[in-house]
């Protein structure tokens, strides 16, 4: 279906399946801007079984086309788009507010979300072509998409870790704005992990040079492999790692097998495997994607305890390969206040909100209201907990 802007310019269509939309098309205006943005990451998702209607995931992506004269142009606009039936793997936490819904006798799933499942990173969510303005895409899709939301019967639109301008621009559509915090590390042009430690506080250096030493004396060392040099028994190994890191907590990870098989096929130049070994026995790994100077920490997991294995494969191999690679910024997954001490700073992330119902969203924006002074006030706080010299 299609709804066109008031101009008559602009055209929304909703697909139901990322395979509906040409890949390079996609990929254009994606801009490499993040690995997890690739038409190759977000149908890998679908074609394995992660993100379908039975695990609460419906592709409802929107297509913006521009028509001039009698002819429809190419995609000018995309936006990643979910009928979502429950809150898992969001990041985000509206738990609350689908149970004050639901003592209401009120039905808040289906709900509306643009986001890429499972990936708490942030990046554009309104692909666009430049020519067209974001101001102009956004009120489009606005339109479009709370249109679309009435006639499907869905509660409310939730778009996830986008970027500060998107975040601002969709606050100006009164698509409130709620605020977060992950820990970044930022490469200050070091020479190597030494380099960069000798910027750090005498304690905290020594503390981080005891982690790594105790590590390395249980006889643990690192293999790390990339892109197509991962082999199928490798990534085989990992899954059980991964998989064990939700089994402890009680339930199965989100993701399949044969979605990282299939990654590794489709996109391996995004992909950067760390292994931990005692002898020629592989006990951990953790799984890094990279992308337009930027390393994402996304997956890890370990069939035994040993002492600081996590924070050394997870954080120290990721900030030296960094260092090496000459890679400034290292996104190492949603929330830790543990990451502080090891160097990773507080950065504001975003979210924007609309509820279709009057009484909730008023609620809702002002609990929001609330929440964005805290969340500045824990910043300041965090940030005065970095263990980098003074001055």
């Amino acid at each position: 279906m299609s709804r066109k802007s008031d101009d008559n310019k602009l055209q929304v269509r909703f697909v139901e399946s990322i395979n509906e939309i040409d890949a390079q098309a996609w990929n254009d205006l994606a801009a490499d801007e993040s690995p997890f943005l690739r038409h190759e990451f977000l149908l890998a998702l679908e074609q394995t079984g992660c993100t379908v209607r039975a695990t609460g995931w419906q592709a409802h992506h929107a297509v913006v086309t521009e028509i001039v004269g009698n002819r429809k142009s190419e995609p000018v606009a995309f936006i990643p788009l979910y009928l979502k039936y429950n809150s898992f793997g969001e990041y985000v936490f509206d738990w609350s507010w689908a149970d004050a819904y639901r003592a209401n006798d009120l039905k808040y799933y289906p709900k509306f979300l643009s986001a890429i499942p499972f990936t708490p990173s942030t990046s554009s969510r309104l692909l666009h072509n430049e020519q067209v303005s974001l101001d102009q895409i956004t009120e489009v899709l606005v339109q479009a998409i709370k249109a679309e939301a009435i006639q499907q019967g869905v509660s409310s639109w939730h778009v996830l870790f986008p970027t500060p301008q998107e975040s601002d621009v969709l606050t100006k559509y009164s698509i409130a704005q709620r605020k977060g915090c992950q820990f970044h590390w930022f490469n200050r042009g070091y020479s190597d992990f030494e380099n960069y430690l000798n910027a750090l506080s005498s304690r905290k250096r020594k503390n981080i040079r005891k982690e790594r030493e105790v590590v390395s004396k249980q006889g643990i060392r690192f293999d790390t492999v990339e892109g197509e040099d991962i082999s199928v028994s490798q990534w085989k190994q990992f899954y059980v790692f991964y998989q064990s890191t939700y089994l402890v907590r009680g339930r199965e990870g989100y993701l399949s097998q044969d979605l990282f098989l299939q990654v590794g096929k489709t996109m391996p130049e995004n992909l950067v495997l760390i292994l931990a070994k005692i002898d020629q026995q592989i006990i951990a790994g953790a799984l890094f994607f990279k992308g337009n100077n930027r390393l994402y920490g996304r997956y890890w997991g370990s069939l035994k305890e040993y002492q600081f294995l996590h924070f050394e494969t997870c954080f120290y191999r990721g900030i030296d390969y960094c260092i090496k690679q000459g890679i400034q910024q290292f996104d190492a997954g949603a929330q830790g206040e543990h990451k502080i001490q090891r160097g990773f700073e507080p950065v504001e992330t975003y979210s924007n909100h609309w509820i279709a119902n009057e009484a909730f969203s008023n609620a809702i924006n002002e609990f929001l209201a609330s929440e964005s002074a805290h969340i500045e006030n824990y910043m300041v706080a965090a940030g005065k907990l970095l263990p980098f010299k003074k001055g």
